[in-house]
């Protein structure tokens, strides 16, 4: 089953989150996205940020970015406080934002503008890694448009770890792929995961998803945004998204997020 967390600082935060609000104002109306939210990201975790709609989990991956800026509250990374983008963190989104007029490795090779010092055989060279490794070494001279829905993301996803961020950022990347596509993408990642021992902090509103995915699933409730709960998982890996002890984690867990969203609209009431 499923441990709710408690967890130690075991080791210093590779990123540091401190009662973070964040109050948006449309037409004359407050929007409390945010409220006061804390959390501590190991080096080498992938942490799922998981809610509802209108919970302010991409709301705070865009403040973590340093898109969007917080009303309240810091944020540090490797002890350093984030007050603006930085190539130490990069973003990936549910859709690609890939350029079209550049073919698949010119693609990769802008990310690396990011990176000072490089020649262009080297931001070549680099870019070929990613590609191979995302598993489009064959694919290097296509054009986007060529492209399955599938394929772009694994291009956006080389893209984000091109220039060897210490954290990655992604924003419900897969929610616009089918079920299929999506599946084989969580392989792909996890295997990318565990040989770069990357840092992920991954949006997503899917719970089995999450639980494939994650060390550790973050609870999110709206209205405003609060973290309710944390699930550590410790589910063995390569993790396959239609097993029977992965749907018992995220049974648990959606059981979880019923509980607090139905005690939110009691409050409410």
């Amino acid at each position: 089953m499923t441990v709710q967390t408690e967890l130690a600082n075991v080791a210093p935060s590779k990123l540091s989150v401190n009662a973070i609000t964040k109050r948006f104002r449309t037409r004359g109306t407050e929007v409390h996205a945010l409220d006061r939210v804390s959390l501590d990201i190991a080096e080498g975790e992938f942490v799922c940020l998981l809610g509802p709609s209108g919970c302010g989990k991409s709301t705070l991956l865009n403040i973590v970015a340093g898109l969007d800026s917080a009303d309240e509250g810091t944020i540090f990374t490797d002890g350093k406080l984030i007050d603006g983008p930085g190539r130490d963190r990069m973003v990936m989104f549910q859709e690609s934002a890939l350029f079209p007029w550049l073919d698949v490795i010119d693609n990769v090779m802008f990310g690396l503008k990011l990176k000072p010092g490089l020649t262009n055989p080297e931001r070549r060279e680099v870019a070929h890694f990613y590609l191979k490794l995302v598993g489009l070494e064959k694919f290097m001279r296509a054009n986007i448009h060529e492209l399955s829905g599938g394929m772009k993301q694994r291009v956006a996803l080389a893209r984000a770890l091109a220039p060897n961020p210490r954290v990655l950022l992604m924003d419900e990347p897969f929610a616009a792929l089918d079920a299929l596509t999506r599946e084989q993408l969580y392989g792909d990642l996890q295997r990318i995961q565990q040989q770069r021992q990357k840092t992920i902090v991954f949006v997503t509103h899917n719970v089995r998803e999450a639980v494939c995915l994650g060390d550790r699933v973050v609870l999110f409730s709206p209205h405003p945004g609060r973290i309710q709960e944390q699930f550590k998982i410790t589910l063995p890996r390569p993790r396959d998204i239609n097993s029977v002890d992965l749907a018992e984690h995220a049974s648990e867990i959606t059981k979880a997020l019923k509980g607090h969203m139905k005690s939110d609209t009691e409050v409410a009431e």
